[in-house]
């Protein structure tokens, strides 16, 4: 028995020891790494794949995937700043309506989803390269400068030694994971996930559903749009390119399946964190970038066929 409980923690807790490890390989491979001003460059490089993370682990949890979230995060980047910038908008009020252009994005997706009966990867397929054209015709192309130095607080500033994005993105995990494990909501992804059809006849909408997590996921895509802006101080029409790629690693990664019902955002922390130290590893060790895609491919095809392999095990 004391055995048994031994296995499920050891393998409960081994994104965990995948986390050390890496940092054990790439501090070995150049001291540097482990520097407390590297291990915060790393982590405010994450922030942006942190918090848009959280909304993609619900749409997984769903068994779904959402490939419009680099699109919204390039959306968001330029309409912010093009709303700033060129027509004069106070900054608090663009980023309120840059969270509900992203949220409309998200239900877009939803309704597409649910109601017309389109599968999420031709749904979302089609909002992401809608929306990166609608991007690029905002910003005629070009990158749109000249914001406000308390809108770089939320992309540069500090409290204390801690990064500002870093905090936003530890506040956006902490959200996630309240929504999962203390609302009913969040239990109705999980079922709905693991069997949609019992979850239908158990009496939970599962449409409604459905619009609630892809409202959630163009929020929190959304979020990170804005804290990229901050961070970069310019709104560019391909800000976001390649996003929705880092995103899903990191939720695969730590353990969400991707045919849906299971997955713990504790795991998606560790994930992200996998993903920041091998990007920053690799960069220490002056890898090029082509070689770190190749490398973050590999991640991915291991980490979905372990998956995979592992739901062949339990169905035997």
């Amino acid at each position: 028995m004391k055995e048994n409980k031994m296995t499920n923690f050891i393998k409960s807790q081994a994104i965990w020891v995948v986390v050390v490890v890496l940092v054990l390989a790439f501090t070995i491979a150049n001291p540097r790494f482990i520097y407390p001003a590297n291990l915060l460059i790393m982590l405010r490089q994450v922030a942006v794949w942190g918090i848009a993370s959280v909304g993609m682990t619900f749409v997984i949890l769903l068994g779904d995937i959402d490939l419009s979230t680099g699109s919204i995060i390039t959306f968001v980047n330029v309409m912010c700043s093009y709303m700033m910038v060129h027509m004069g908008v106070p900054m608090g009020l663009a980023i309120v309506i840059a969270l509900a252009a992203s949220t409309a994005i998200g239900l877009l997706n939803g309704f597409m989803v649910s109601t017309i009966g389109i599968p999420a990867l031709i749904a979302t397929f089609a909002t992401q390269t809608a929306f990166s054209g609608i991007a690029l015709i905002l910003c005629n192309g070009q990158p749109i400068n000249g914001f406000t130095e308390t809108f770089k607080i939320f992309g540069q500033g500090k409290i204390g030694p801690v990064p500002v994005p870093v905090i936003i993105m530890l506040v956006c995990f902490a959200l996630g994971a309240f929504i999962l494990n203390k609302t009913y909501f969040g239990r109705y992804f999980y079922a709905v996930g693991g069997n949609i059809e019992a979850a239908r006849l158990s009496g939970i909408r599962t449409g409604r559903v459905k619009y609630l997590v892809f409202a959630l996921s163009g929020f929190f895509a959304g979020l990170a749009g804005l804290v990229l802006l901050s961070r970069t101080n310019s709104g560019m029409g391909n800000a976001g390119l390649g996003y929705e790629f880092k995103v899903i690693t990191c939720v695969v990664l730590g353990g969400v399946s991707v045919s849906g019902g299971y997955g713990k955002i504790s795991g998606v922390v560790a994930g992200t964190f996998i993903i920041g130290a091998l990007q920053n590893g690799m960069v220490l060790m002056n890898l090029n970038t082509w070689i770190q895609d190749i490398i973050l491919g590999i991640v991915l095809v291991l980490a979905v066929g372990f998956d995979c392999y592992q739901k062949k095990r339990q169905a035997k």
